[in-house]
């Protein structure tokens, strides 16, 4: 296997673990959401900002501020993303709030059709009618005897809603082609600061040593390590690696939940679950549906 290859998968694979935990890791914090992802920006920009001075990426003719303005775009899509997310896990479960927001390949194609009037095929639609389907049965299972039916529904809208944030912040990201990834990552989680600190709760800060040790590794791991692993291996890796790889993050978060909270899947969320990764690995990976061509001289 060539070396970067190699290298490249180690560290996907375990920006992947790390962004699987994260989950247990705000619930654990006991803190409300909006100063779970303050924290989580402050702290991660202090760690990105100490990665991008050591390389040499804190100048003014780094980035241009047409670039710079649509790196604050998609700082505000990716922080409100993680903001609905967050307040999806209490209702809906680390593992079905994290199955149902790897829709984002599919909000993708549909973003993509509608900005970049890029073409629908036969493959796409079927890979999103299989996510649709799997979506539904996650939607019509009984919640555990943990969550509230009603809750468990907003849980269910507001990992859509950050799946389609998430959509919105990856296209932005196609248009700063070029621009040091380390740095918009910077950007984007000092934009995080600004919107947030008027509504983080500072006179509820963490109570234990536990609480406050979630909440660092939230910003210096989750944040600050897992994006350097993460656009490392982006830059080491074919597409088609870096996708089939990306499903780690939520069978881990999965395997996380049931471990620590004793969440398991109900049979049709397992069957659901399944249906949008497999759906979602299809669109990712390109597997395409259809009749093969027959070689000449072999009889169909």
């Amino acid at each position: 296997m060539d070396r970067d290859i190699f290298r490249g998968s180690i560290e996907m694979t375990a920006a992947m673990i790390i962004s699987g935990t994260i989950g247990w890791f705000v619930l654990v914090s006991g803190q409300p959401v909006f100063s779970v992802v303050f924290w989580r920006c402050a702290i991660g920009a202090l760690t990105l900002l100490a990665v991008c001075a050591a390389l040499g990426l804190i100048r003014r003719d780094i980035i241009s501020p047409k670039l710079f303005g649509l790196a604050v775009i998609g700082g505000m899509a990716i922080v409100l993303n993680w903001v609905l997310l967050f307040s999806a896990y209490p209702r809906a479960s680390i593992a079905i709030a994290t199955t149902v927001y790897n829709v984002q390949p599919f909000m993708l194609v549909g973003l993509g059709a509608l900005i970049f009037k890029e073409k629908l095929t036969v493959t796409k639609l079927f890979w999103l009618g299989v996510a649709f389907a799997g979506m539904l049965l996650i939607v019509r299972a009984k919640p555990g005897a943990a969550y509230d039916g009603s809750d468990y529904m907003i849980g269910i809208a507001l990992a859509l809603g950050a799946a389609f944030l998430y959509a919105i912040a990856a296209i932005v990201a196609k248009q700063l082609k070029g621009t040091p990834p380390h740095l918009i990552a910077l950007i984007q989680v000092c934009v995080g600061i600004v919107m947030l600190a008027p509504l983080a709760d500072f006179t509820a800060l963490p109570q234990s040593t536990g609480q406050w040790a979630s909440i660092v590794t939230i910003g210096i791991v989750h944040t600050g390590l897992m994006y350097i692993l993460l656009y490392s291996a982006i830059q080491k890796l074919p597409t088609h690696i870096t996708g089939s790889l990306s499903f780690i993050y939520p069978i881990a978060a999965i395997l996380v939940d049931y471990i620590a909270f004793g969440h398991a899947l109900q049979p049709s969320q397992l069957v659901g679950s399944a249906a949008i990764l497999i759906a979602a690995a299809g669109t990712s990976l390109g597997w395409k549906i259809g009749r093969r061509p027959v070689p000449e001289g072999v009889k169909a």
